[in-house]
């Protein structure tokens, strides 16, 4: 008798033991963190005097960042002409996306340096990093890492993707490999990953060389998003074609890169308050 009670006890001990650390794991209070006014402001910039397919991806983009407002959860405000955002303008934004292109004239990427110097935040895609010997903007290769364009793969193609850092908030719920949609992939040189200053977060696997049919790379690094620890940025390498918002993944990918800029403003992070 006192056996059989003994083994009824241990039983419901047993059974209790994980409802009660599932109900410890249980955080107080109410779950859902609602925004009384709009979180932040975020600038997106893109132009039309760009490669067709950098444009077909822009205007997708710009839809893409509206649907992120839907209910008016930041000031989204969109340009074609950055030269109207002086520094004492363009500091008010807590970030700008550049969706098929960069600042051109000496104002505008002097008012992009100090911008970035003193806080601000950046999310670039595709050719928004793209330079070489023409480009004479030092501050630049800085910023994105050293590396400068070195080759490409064509046509553009999907490609199977790692992902280098898996704790880090823009990969932490995404799959350690995944076939992200078809793009026009750029390998840099040096890589960027030889910079200390650079944390590569997602690459091109190996596994996908010879990697093209007309213009084929056959070996190389190839990382396609990272960050530069010295700044509030991150660079995707994806911008490419009508594609890119095909892939729920991906979209993750981006949502998780602009909430993580976001994240790490000065003035605190808008998703906590």
């Amino acid at each position: 008798m006192k056996k059989q009670l003994f083994l009824s006890i241990l039983m419901v001990f047993i059974l209790l033991v994980p409802c009660l650390k599932l109900h410890a794991q249980i955080p107080e209070g109410y779950p859902a963190n609602y925004a009384s006014a709009p979180r932040f402001k975020a600038l997106v910039y893109y132009t039309h005097h760009a490669e067709e397919a950098h444009v077909d991806f822009a205007l997708q983009a710009v839809e893409f960042f509206k649907r992120l407002n839907y209910g008016d959860g930041f000031i989204l405000d969109i340009t074609t002409d950055f030269s109207e955002y002086p520094y004492e303008k363009l500091e008010e934004y807590d970030i700008v996306v550049m969706l098929d292109g960069y600042p051109n004239t000496k104002t505008e990427r002097d008012v992009f340096e100090q911008y970035m110097e003193n806080g601000g935040g950046w999310m670039g895609f595709h050719v928004a990093a793209y330079n070489d010997k023409t480009t004479n903007w030092p501050w630049l290769l800085q910023f994105l890492g050293g590396g400068i364009f070195y080759c490409n793969n064509w046509p553009p193609q999907p490609v199977l993707v790692e992902v280098d850092h898996s704790s880090h908030p823009v990969t932490k719920n995404l799959p350690k490999s995944f076939v992200v949609p078809e793009s026009e992939w750029y390998q840099w040189n040096p890589s960027p990953r030889e910079n200390k200053n650079i944390e590569v977060l997602l690459s091109i696997s190996p596994s996908n060389y010879p990697l093209g049919i007309k213009d084929v790379i056959n070996f190389g690094d190839f990382p396609i998003v990272w960050t530069n620890k010295n700044y509030r940025m991150i660079y995707l390498n994806m911008g490419h074609g009508d594609d890119e918002f095909t892939d729920a993944t991906q979209k993750l990918l981006f949502i998780n890169a602009f909430r993580w800029v976001l994240s790490k403003s000065p003035k605190g992070n808008p998703f906590e308050v």
